[in-house]
């Protein structure tokens, strides 16, 4: 009898599972199908950048990145996540945020130093696995302490993707600096920060549990307002400014991660 009943389980447990293979809620698709949005993005970015096309290949990596913002937030807000959108995601932020970006950067000026150009190239690339595989094992620890939740350890995929473009997105704001910023050395010294960044234990600011006084609201409105004027303006500049603050914001947050361990070892 224990044997029967053990098989009438097992058959119901088949059937279960078929049924739930059959059905997929849709809401459960949507942060799926905005990561294969990122996804395609990233993939056609290399396209752009292999024609040459130099803005549609920036624009293509930015609009990843809005991608890669929203389904993370609409997985939570759907009450959607998943092991498998959770890999999925992964594998789009090396796509889109390791290989894009290295390719793009080589065809814009590494090439011409054909080895050793293309060296920087895939020391970013392999940066970005290791900080995303770093990433990933980091989920399961559930042992950091409370202020550890304010910040990254080293700079995130998309930020790292910015910061290794942003030579050429103050050469599109400012012409002039073009021939400087252009130059093999320039450029490879910058991948090869960013790829120590990425790798590196440095915490960064994160702004997923950032809380605004209500006394700031009217200021971060026109901010707000500001940078949207800038951004219809003078776009290229704007983004090359607000990725410049972002690396100058990386020594400050050392400063504030430090000032929050003291605090928190006193408790």
């Amino acid at each position: 009898m224990k044997k029967l009943q053990k098989i009438n389980d097992l058959n119901n447990r088949i059937l279960i599972s078929k049924q739930k293979l059959k059905e997929v809620p849709f809401r459960k698709l949507v942060p799926n199908m905005l990561t294969m949005m990122a996804l395609c993005s990233g993939v056609t970015s290399i396209r752009y950048a292999i024609l040459d096309d130099w803005v549609k290949a920036v624009l293509c990596i930015f609009l990843a990145a809005v991608f890669d913002g929203l389904d993370g937030r609409v997985a939570r807000f759907l009450k959607a996540s998943s092991k498998f959108g959770a890999e999925l995601d992964s594998l789009s932020d090396f796509v889109s945020f390791g290989i894009a970006p290295a390719i793009l950067i080589y065809q814009w000026t590494l090439f011409d130093l054909p080895k050793f150009g293309w060296f920087f190239c895939l020391l970013f690339a392999m940066g970005m696995a290791m900080r995303l595989a770093r990433f990933n094992t980091m989920l399961e620890d559930e042992d950091q302490p409370e202020y550890w939740s304010h910040y990254f350890v080293g700079v995130p995929a998309p930020a790292a993707a910015a910061l290794a473009m942003m030579p050429i997105l103050i050469s599109f704001g400012i012409p002039q600096t073009e021939e400087f910023l252009r130059s093999d050395a320039f450029c490879s010294i910058s991948m090869f920060i960013v790829a120590f960044l990425m790798v590196s234990r440095i915490p960064t600011i994160s702004l997923k549990k950032l809380k605004v006084q209500t006394y700031m609201l009217l200021p971060l409105m026109l901010f707000v307002v500001l940078f949207v004027h800038f951004m219809l303006t003078q776009p290229w500049l704007t983004l090359g400014f607000m990725t410049g603050l972002y690396a100058l914001s990386i020594p400050l947050g050392i400063i504030k991660f430090l000032y929050d361990k003291k605090n928190y070892e006193k408790k």
